[in-house]
């Protein structure tokens, strides 16, 4: 994949098949739920987290049939992407099921809807830990619990400090007690709705971003409202972007030095980023999995 070149030119270890053939362990299996529109940009920021691991691990990447993407090549997609029919059939030790720029619509008016809650079921059955990024956290805790989202009167768009509610969750381990989160959504899930439900808890959240990470089932689902995986210059390019295209867009608060778009930004969130996606495949991934897979449960 393009990913494992960027990676290698980053100095970022990526072992090849047959090297990882000849090991006599029994890698993790993860599946990538990728909703974003620029695929290629987003398998890098994920490979690139899930890489400072010593664990083994092979990802398939999953795409949805319902929906063509416009911003990343068929011929690429054809390639390293797998449609839910090629892998209902198997089981996975994690899955990651990224945002997507649909937050504006109800979600039964997103296109991919209906095949999307056929695949979260399936995830429940089929997947030990699951982690829902950005819409996908606001998705899945709407299919599996009815909480609703609210739209924001403007966008959230920024870096922000965060708290931790539950220092001894695992997920937490060696976080500092603040640390920093990028966030970039047009809407938003409320404490008091989750609160409501005992089968959720709040894990961390945040005084200007509100709730950022929910936990339900004991860790095997966890949902995350903002992008910790966002490499430093992904905000800069939706500002960019953004404002090329004449939309109305706020400067990203916390982000760049002395506010100034010109002097770049300053990056504050990539240990806590590095943190919580080695935390996740260790704690809630590793060491819950069984060892035959076809045993989730």
């Amino acid at each position: 994949m393009p990913a494992v070149e960027t990676l290698r030119r980053e100095n970022i270890f990526v072992m090849d098949s047959e090297r990882a053939s000849g090991q006599d362990i029994r890698p993790l299996r993860l599946l990538v739920l990728n909703l974003m529109p620029l695929k290629i940009t987003t398998e890098t920021d994920l490979i690139r987290l899930l890489s400072n691991s010593p664990l083994q691990i092979e990802i398939d990447f999953l795409q949805m049939r319902s929906h063509t993407s416009r911003n990343t090549p068929i011929e690429h997609l054809m390639a390293f992407y797998k449609t839910f029919a090629q892998v209902e059939g198997s089981t996975y030790d994690g899955m990651i099921i990224t945002g997507a720029p649909v937050e504006r619509m109800p979600f039964e008016e997103v296109n991919y809807w209906d095949e999307l809650t056929v695949i979260l079921d399936w995830a429940r059955t089929h997947v030990t830990s699951t982690l829902y990024i950005c819409w996908a956290a606001q998705a899945g805790l709407y299919h599996y619990y009815g909480i609703p989202k609210y739209p924001l009167e403007r966008k959230l768009f920024g870096v922000f400090e965060h708290t931790v509610n539950d220092p001894q969750n695992p997920i937490f381990r060696g976080f500092d007690d603040v640390f920093f989160v990028p966030h970039s959504r047009h809407s938003e899930v409320r404490a008091d709705d989750i609160r409501q439900v005992g089968a959720l808890s709040i894990l961390s959240e945040s005084p200007e971003a509100g709730v950022y990470m929910v936990m339900g089932r004991g860790g095997r689902e966890l949902f995350v409202t903002g992008h910790s995986e966002y490499s430093p210059y992904t905000l800069d390019a939706e500002y960019r972007r953004d404002l090329q295209k004449g939309l109305p867009i706020d400067l990203p608060r916390n982000y760049y030095r002395d506010n100034d778009p010109a002097r770049g930004p300053l990056v504050r969130w990539r240990s806590h980023a590095n943190l919580l996606f080695t935390n996740w495949l260790n704690y809630f991934v590793y060491q819950e999995t069984p060892y035959k897979l076809e045993d989730i449960r």
